[in-house]
């Protein structure tokens, strides 16, 4: 016995108090969830691609030559709207084992979720790839809510 309380209640109370622990935790998670949407928003799909503008090591990518990419690639299949924004990334080489440093776009599009929407962000990617000698497109997506 520990101050006058039996090992057993000692034991059954930490379990009770870490279950209770838990569970406010994972109500907290839940309270924090895009379903827990408040009016008028609704749930969407937010996707944020970021295009380096570097060929190799070089600029070469256009502002003309993107505008392009982006109204023959990416409108088509997002003709609800879309946000381009210029940025400045960088990203570590790991084949040479240097840091890359390049002028960016960041591309962000809100879509109800679609599972041929998701599947144009690949296309448009791999298009970006092919197109411009890219290595790979930062692709970030997950569930929002919106409201308009």
């Amino acid at each position: 016995m520990r101050f006058g309380v039996p090992r057993h209640i000692r034991q059954l109370f930490s379990a009770c108090l870490a279950t209770l622990t838990v569970s406010v935790l994972m109500s907290g998670c839940a309270w924090l969830s895009p379903q827990a949407c408040l009016p008028p928003s609704r749930i969407m799909v937010s996707a944020e691609m970021i295009f380096g503008r570097n060929i190799g090591d070089r600029p070469g990518i256009s502002e003309s030559a993107f505008a392009n990419f982006v109204a023959r690639e990416i409108t088509p299949r997002f003709p609800d709207g879309l946000t381009v924004i210029d940025g400045d990334g960088q990203w570590r080489d790991g084949v040479r084992n240097v840091d890359v440093r390049e002028r960016a776009k960041v591309v962000l599009i809100t879509f109800a979720d679609d599972a041929q929407k998701r599947a144009d962000l690949v296309a448009i990617a791999d298009s970006y790839k092919r197109q411009f000698s890219q290595q790979s497109v930062l692709t970030k997506v997950g569930n929002v809510c919106v409201s308009f």
